[in-house]
């Protein structure tokens, strides 16, 4: 399988896009990561090929999203993880466009038990679809921004965007 990769300009800085190839289609959408992301690559694999096109659909939808057009991304997913990360990343893609949950309520939204909480943080803070699985939508039991692996400040600013209070 070909994995390939795009850049794109965002409001969180320079995008880094990766996808796979199996066969002539849009590529399934693998990490879309911000410059400084934590636990993130921040250059494309020596493999990797670049090529804008089986990506195209994925920067089309982060377009419309971040000029406030789309509230639901509609692309061919395959980001790498173990199943319990896996389950708390399907999870994330039920949090509607605006909204904010906690781990704790994100934990039980996957059926897992409330004391393994820092392991859905640690699921959340490792989801490679930045965005596009809308991690930044989790917050603190407290109702508090904390950990997001592109930044808190970035965080924040999604949010904003989903609130409309940006526009």
């Amino acid at each position: 399988m070909t994995t390939v990769f795009t850049t794109m300009e965002s409001p969180l800085g320079v995008l880094l896009l990766s996808g796979t190839l199996d066969g002539n289609g849009p590529a399934a959408l693998t990490a879309v990561t911000a410059p400084g992301q934590k636990g993130a690559l921040s250059e494309p694999a020596p493999d990797w090929v670049p090529d804008a096109l089986p990506l195209a659909p994925a920067v089309e939808q982060l377009t419309a999203y971040f000029a406030g057009e789309l509230t639901v991304f509609d692309l061919p997913l395959a980001p790498v993880g173990t199943e319990f990360r896996q389950q708390i990343w399907h999870a994330l893609d039920d949090i509607p466009y605006g909204a904010t949950v906690t781990y704790g309520e994100l934990g039980a939204a996957a059926g897992k038990s409330p004391r393994a909480v820092r392991a859905v943080g640690g699921a959340v803070g490792a989801n490679p679809l930045l965005v596009v699985r809308p991690c930044h939508r989790v917050m603190g039991a407290s109702g508090a921004l904390t950990g997001f692996a592109a930044g808190v400040d970035r965080k924040r600013w999604l949010l904003e965007l989903e609130r409309g209070t940006l526009f």
